[in-house]
C-alpha cells in the first residue's frame, strides 16, 4: 500500500514550497536529477539548501532562471510596489551555492557536473512561449516514470484550463507565463517526481491559507487570490481560508499541484507521523513563509470505529436500489440495507443504511450521489464493540464449508458461510437450511463451538 500524505498549507502553496517539502521527507535525488537532466528546456539550474524560517531548519529549492526567464515571482518590490520589506524573516541564513541541473545539498562550493548547464541561453532566439501542446512535448520527452508522468500532466490540465478560464480563451491558446514559464515546468516536475518516489497515493489537504489585496501579473496588478487560483478552487472543491496577510500565499502552480494530488479534505481523527517535511517559500510576508508536509498514518485503522451513512430515497426504482447495494458492497462497505418508511406527505419510501470504515466514506457518499436521486446524506462515526472471530475451513458429509468462529468469554460459537451453505446444497439437492444445520453440527464436532 502506498503513503498518506497531509499537507498543512498554513502559509500557503506555492511549487517551490512542494518541492522542498517533498525533498524534505527523504524523496530520492537520484530520479529527480536524472527528470530534470532529460527536460529539453534551457534558461535554468536548480539548488537544494537548507535556510532558517523562524529560528526552524527548512529546506529550500531554488530555480535559478537567467536574466532572458526571470518572471519576478519573487521580486517583493515588483508584485506589491511601496518598498515591502515585513520584518522577522529578511536575509535569515539564506546561502546557495550554483548547481547546473543537478539536485544537491549545500556546502557553501560551486559545481558543475557533466559540462551539463541549463542556464546556457541563445539571445539570438526570443523568449520561448509555450502553451499546452509544448508542454506535453516536453513531458514526453523526460526520463520519469508513467505514474510521474501521469501526474505531472494532470497538473499543467489544471492550471492551464484555470488560466484559459481566466483570459476567456481556449485551452489550446494558452501561451503565457503561469503555464510555459521555465520555473513551473521544473516545480511540477519536481513534485510530481518526488511524489512518484516517495509512493504516495493519498494526499489530504483540508484547506489553503490565503492572503488579500493585489499583485503584479505581466498583464497589470489583480486582485488575490488571483483569476487562476480562484477558478481552481472552484473547479476542485479547494477550501481556502482567509488570512489578514497582505499578500499573494497561494500561486496558481501550488493550487493546481494541490487540486491534482488531493484524495481527502479530512484528516483522520487519530493519525501518527511518520516522517515530516518543511518546505521554504521565497516571498517575505509576516508569517514565516513555511509549507509543512507529514506523512501520517491513520491510529483509527483496525479499530472498532465506523462510519454510518443514511438517506431517505422515495422515487428510485427497485432495480436502481439493488444496483447502489452491490457497487456499494464492492467499494468495501462493511454492510448495506434498506429499511421502509414514510417521508412527508404520506410518501412511501427506502433508507439507505451503510456501513463502513470512516475512511471509506467519501468515496461511499459519491456513489450514494451518483447511483441515487438523494440530494443529502445524514453522517456519524460510532463505536462498536465486535466479538473475536476467524474464517475456518472445515470437512463436512457434504464437502469442504467456509464457517465463521467467534469467541467471548470463554465460549465459542460456529456460524455456517452462506455462500458454502448455498454451494452445497445445490450440489447436493438438499434444502438449504438441511445443509445449514448438517455444517453447523460438523463444526461441533470438529471441537469449534462449545
Amino acid at each position: 500500500m502506498g503513503k498518506c500524505l497531509y499537507l498543512e498549507c498554513m502559509s500557503g502553496i506555492s511549487g517551490d514550497m512542494t518541492a522542498a517539502a517533498l525533498l524534505d521527507l527523504g524523496a530520492s535525488r537520484g530520479p529527480l536529477e536524472r527528470a530534470l537532466r532529460s527536460l529539453p528546456v534551457d534558461g535554468f539550474s536548480v539548488a537544494v539548501s537548507r535556510v532558517k524560517k523562524s529560528g526552524l531548519d527548512v529546506c529550500d529549492f531554488d530555480v535559478r532562471l537567467d536574466a532572458a526567464h526571470e518572471n519576478h515571482d519573487h521580486d517583493m518590490e515588483y508584485l506589491f510596489g511601496g518598498g515591502r520589506q515585513p520584518a522577522g524573516e529578511h536575509g535569515e541564513g539564506h546561502e546557495h551555492a550554483c548547481d547546473h541541473g543537478h539536485v544537491h545539498d549545500h556546502d557553501g562550493h560551486g559545481h558543475d557536473h557533466d559540462g551539463h548547464d541549463h542556464g546556457s541561453h541563445d539571445p539570438s532566439h526570443p523568449h520561448e512561449h509555450r502553451g499546452m501542446k509544448e508542454i506535453l512535448e516536453i513531458l514526453s520527452r523526460a526520463d520519469m516514470t508513467e505514474r510521474a508522468r501521469a501526474t505531472a500532466v494532470r497538473i499543467f490540465t489544471i492550471l492551464a484550463d484555470a488560466e484559459a478560464a481566466a483570459h476567456g480563451v481556449d485551452r489550446s491558446r494558452v501561451h503565457f507565463h503561469e503555464v510555459g514559464a521555465v520555473d513551473s515546468i521544473v516545480d511540477i516536475v519536481t513534485a510530481a517526481v518526488c511524489l512518484d518516489d516517495l509512493d504516495v497515493t493519498e494526499v489530504i489537504v483540508p484547506y489553503l491559507c490565503e492572503g488579500n489585496g493585489m499583485v503584479r501579473c505581466q498583464h497589470g496588478l489583480i486582485p488575490i487570490p488571483v483569476p487562476a487560483v480562484v477558478n481552481i478552487a472552484q473547479a476542485h472543491d479547494l477550501t481556502l481560508k482567509p488570512t489578514d496577510i497582505q499578500g499573494e500565499l497561494v500561486t496558481p502552480t501550488g493550487a493546481a499541484i494541490a487540486a491534482a494530488i488531493r484524495t481527502s479534505d479530512r484528516l483522520p481523527e487519530r493519525f501518527t507521523i511518520e516522517r515530516v517535511g518543511l518546505g521554504a517559500g521565497k516571498r517575505q510576508y509576516e508569517r514565516p513563509s513555511i509549507l509543512r508536509a507529514m506523512l501520517i498514518a491513520d491510529a483509527s485503522a483496525g479499530s472498532n470505529e465506523i462510519c454510518k451513512l443514511e438517506t431517505n430515497i422515495d422515487d428510485c426504482t427497485g432495480e436502481t436500489l439493488g444496483y447502489v447495494m452491490e457497487r456499494l458492497f464492492e467499494a468495501g462497505a462493511r454492510d448495506v440495507h434498506y429499511t421502509p418508511v414514510f417521508m412527508k406527505k404520506n410518501r412511501p419510501a427506502w433508507q439507505l443504511n451503510v456501513i463502513c470504515d470512516p475512511k471509506d466514506r467519501e468515496s461511499m457518499e459519491k456513489i450514494i450521489f451518483a447511483e441515487t436521486t438523494t440530494i443529502g446524506i445524514r453522517r456519524v462515526n460510532m463505536q462498536r464493540t465486535v466479538l473475536e472471530r476467524e474464517c475456518v475451513r472445515i470437512s463436512t458429509p457434504l464437502g469442504e464449508a467456509d464457517v465463521k468462529l467467534c469467541r467471548s468469554a470463554g465460549t465459542e460459537k460456529c456460524y455456517p458461510e452462506y455462500d458454502s451453505v448455498k454451494a452445497l446444497a445445490q450440489k447436493s439437492g438438499r434444502s438449504f437450511q438441511e445443509v445449514y444445520e448438517l455444517v453447523r453440527q460438523a463444526g461441533t464436532s470438529a471441537g469449534l463451538s462449545r
